[in-house]
């Protein structure tokens, strides 16, 4: 996308360090994950390296990036005020502070020291959901976007103490007193977590961001298609825990053919809409293909499998082989993808917006760097398919580790390009992000307030 949005009003959303603060935080994270994971095909690390990998990339990265995102598209695309910057500010600190210590603790065997960075973790997710939700429910009636995105708030504070719990259990005996197990526990904690909370704003974020960066129009046949997402999605995710939860083979069965059948619609307008683009290729829409394409894989594998044992933890992540067609396929390149617009927007909002009209400013696509971008993505992609093709098809053990090398090395391009976007065109550079969150002061919300998106008609 080669343009500079014209309707949009940022006088809303909070100071522009916050996001930026998640996002770099986020990818701070990632390299970690990417660089942990390398490592953990290649040799052992010790304690329980394996749960701090998928903590500090679910969390760390997915998560963190998923409220930066939330802080900053729920006042712009909502048009209210953020209810509180400090409580943004608060909820970054606490959750990194939290997960660092998470991790760090579970390398080093420290079981005890799990509860306390785990409470840490929980207070500042909890104080994500309050903010943004606060922030949400003045925006009624809401759309298609906030529905999801009120979703999975509500997940977000369900998943975090039941991972507070299980960070208990370590230490001490959690579970026994009311006849659960930590394994039932566990399934509910990530099946909320996957579903509830990553794939709901996942599918509410594409649902605006695909119209935003194709510059299509949604037509009949689309907006019967995400009716009938809306209808089997959330319900869907619902009784899929609650079958989970309750050990009950038809129930989570029930549950996860609606999860399928929502998601399959809305997998069918995100291709209809990427296909009709009436723009050039860019690095959203790239990636958007290949999410749309993986959802499509991972609802092919996932049928048989929700069918014949639903309630398992084998199939967690859906198909027992899928697991990287969900995390890599559909969560990193949504994120990855979201990212290139999203930084460099905010920076040039930053930067150049109020010289607009006035001297020449460089386009949102001239902030990063095209060869960088280019080189992530292909690497990513070739990863990736490794990755996913690894289990599936029975490949060696060799394939696993240099695929994994392959994705690592292009997120790490990835994290590079955006941060040296930061460093030559941010105000302050990297370091004024990290310190601009320190200074930003609270402000009061504005209970009404015009529009700060004019995408659609109804905004």
């Amino acid at each position: 996308m080669n343009r500079i949005p014209g309707a949009i009003r940022t006088d809303q959303q909070p100071p522009m360090a916050i996001p930026l603060g998640h996002f770099v935080v986020g990818l701070a994270f990632l390299v970690v994950g990417a660089v942990g994971g390398t490592a953990m095909t290649a040799t052992t690390l010790p304690g329980l390296a394996s749960l701090a990998h998928v903590h500090v990339l679910l969390v760390g990265w997915i998560a963190i990036t998923i409220m930066g995102a939330m802080t900053q598209f729920v006042p712009v695309w909502s048009g209210v005020s953020i209810h509180s910057r400090r409580l943004a500010v608060a909820q970054l600190l606490l959750v990194a502070a939290g997960l660092a210590g998470f991790a760090t603790a579970l390398l080093a065997g420290a079981m005890s020291v799990l509860p306390l960075a785990g409470a840490a973790i929980l207070l500042g997710i909890w104080t994500f959901v309050y903010n943004v939700g606060r922030t949400l429910v003045r925006a009624r009636p809401l759309d298609l976007t906030e529905r999801h995105f009120a979703f999975a708030l509500a997940a977000f504070a369900l998943l975090v103490p039941l991972g507070f719990l299980l960070a208990l259990d370590f230490s001490t005996d959690v579970f026994g007193a009311i006849d659960a197990t930590r394994g039932d526990v566990l399934l509910v904690h990530a099946t909320v977590a996957l579903y509830g909370g990553v794939l709901a704003t996942v599918v509410g974020a594409l649902a605006q961001l695909v119209l935003m960066f194709t510059q299509t129009d949604r037509t009949a046949l689309d907006e019967r298609l995400l009716v009938l997402e809306q209808l089997c999605f959330p319900a869907g995710v619902a009784v899929l825990v609650a079958g989970r939860g309750l050990g009950s083979t038809p129930v989570t069965r029930v549950g996860g053919l609606a999860v399928l059948l929502g998601l399959a619609a809305f997998t069918v307008v995100l291709a209809r809409q990427l296909a009709r683009a009436t723009v050039d290729r860019s690095p959203m829409t790239d990636r958007y293909w290949v999410v749309a394409a993986s959802l499509w894989a991972w609802l092919a594998l996932t049928a048989s499998a929700w069918w014949l044992e639903p309630a398992g933890y084998a199939t967690l992540f859906g198909h027992p082989d899928a697991n990287a067609v969900l995390l890599y396929g559909v969560f990193g390149f949504v994120v990855v993808g979201s990212l290139y617009h999203i930084v460099p927007f905010i920076v040039w909002h930053e930067r150049y917006s109020d010289r607009l009209g006035f001297e020449r400013v460089p386009m949102i696509d001239d902030l990063y760097d095209d060869r960088l971008e280019r080189a992530d993505f292909a690497l990513m992609l070739v990863g990736y398919l490794g990755l996913a093709a690894g289990p599936l098809f029975d490949l060696p053990a060799v394939v696993t580790t240099v695929s994994t090398a392959v994705l690592a090395l292009g997120l790490c391009l990835f994290v590079l390009n955006v941060l040296l976007t930061i460093r030559r065109h941010g105000s302050n550079g990297i370091a004024g992000v990290l310190t601009g969150l320190l200074e930003s002061d609270d402000d009061a919300s504005a209970d009404a307030a015009e529009p700060d998106v004019g995408v659609l008609p109804d905004r």
